[in-house]
């Protein structure tokens, strides 16, 4: 039986020195599960023990099991992150990962939607019901603020200055950032918060924004649904998802003229490179600009 104690001290060392999220954490638990299975399967007792070899047919297995090249490589990010921590705790004094090239993650684009079909999916949700006048608001919200789904659900109540126009969303490593609103966002969410929240609540003192019909926060879960169910009313797209509010929100920042920096500084971005995969998206926009400007066009 191979020790959890390793793997529970590394899960603890991402989330109190790195400030992993949640999601993070449950990811790599699962890519350490794996690869724990694997070991026993050939007879390995402790991971100080796996040596390269080992490894390389731990990727050719996963390879059998149909996994994607990005699937893998991420499981292999979360190895070699552990066996760096084991050297670090000297726990070992050789690394079994330091000899193997870990595959490059294809970049994949996102999928945006046109202005028009943004439109329509935010005029669907029914303001004559209460419900609809909140989805119509975290709608807004997340298309004026390109905000991710987790972040919209923690928004608390004072954190949104409707006079001034401004949303302070709390991202990965609970990183806090301010994010302007436009006044199609601070109206529908001057609506839900006037007219509906108080209802919601039901007089309960709850910090949080967006509330369910029962009144308690909602999962990232409803919101995922909540943004499915609009987007199926307005395209026949299967794959549309909140993150596609947010790289639509990129999307036409860029092509409306916005610099990266201010894009990459509103999306919570560490590194702009990966801001950057926004300015790949729209072949069109680029041509039609490249044939504007350019001298030789």
């Amino acid at each position: 039986m191979i020790d959890d104690a390793l793997p529970e001290s590394f899960l603890n060392y991402l989330i109190v020195e790195c400030g992993l999220s949640d999601n993070t954490i449950k990811g790599y638990k699962s890519d350490l599960r794996n690869f724990s299975n694997y070991l026993k399967c050939i007879g390995v007792k402790r991971f100080q023990d796996a040596r390269a070899s080992m490894i390389i047919g731990y990727i050719e297995k996963e390879k059998d099991r149909g996994l994607t090249d990005n699937s893998i490589s991420r499981g292999l990010v979360t190895i070699k992150m552990f066996y760096k921590f084991m050297v670090m705790e000297g726990k070992i004094s050789r690394n079994p990962m330091s000899s193997i090239n870990t595959p490059k993650l294809q970049q994949r684009l996102p999928e945006v939607l046109h202005y028009g079909a943004i439109e329509k999916m935010l005029q669907t949700p029914d303001c004559n019901k209460k419900l609809g006048v909140r989805d119509k608001a975290i709608l807004e919200l997340m298309y004026a603020t390109g905000a991710r789904v987790s972040e919209v659900a923690s928004i608390k109540v004072d954190w949104i200055n409707l006079d001034y126009g401004y949303v302070r969303c709390q991202g990965k490593g609970s990183k806090q950032r301010i994010v302007p609103l436009g006044a199609a966002a601070v109206g529908s969410v001057r609506k839900y918060l006037q007219e509906v929240r108080p209802l919601l609540s039901k007089g309960k003192d709850d910090e949080i924004l967006f509330l369910s019909r029962t009144g308690r926060m909602l999962r990232r879960k409803n919101i995922w649904e909540l943004v499915k169910k609009y987007a199926l009313l307005v395209s026949t797209k299967s794959n549309i998802s909140p993150h596609t509010l947010r790289h639509s929100f990129a999307t036409h920042l860029l092509e409306g003229g916005a610099d990266l920096r201010s894009v990459q500084e509103m999306l919570g971005h560490a590194n702009i490179s990966t801001t950057q995969i926004y300015t790949h998206v729209d072949r069109k926009f680029l041509k039609s600009v490249h044939k504007k400007f350019h001298p030789r066009a």
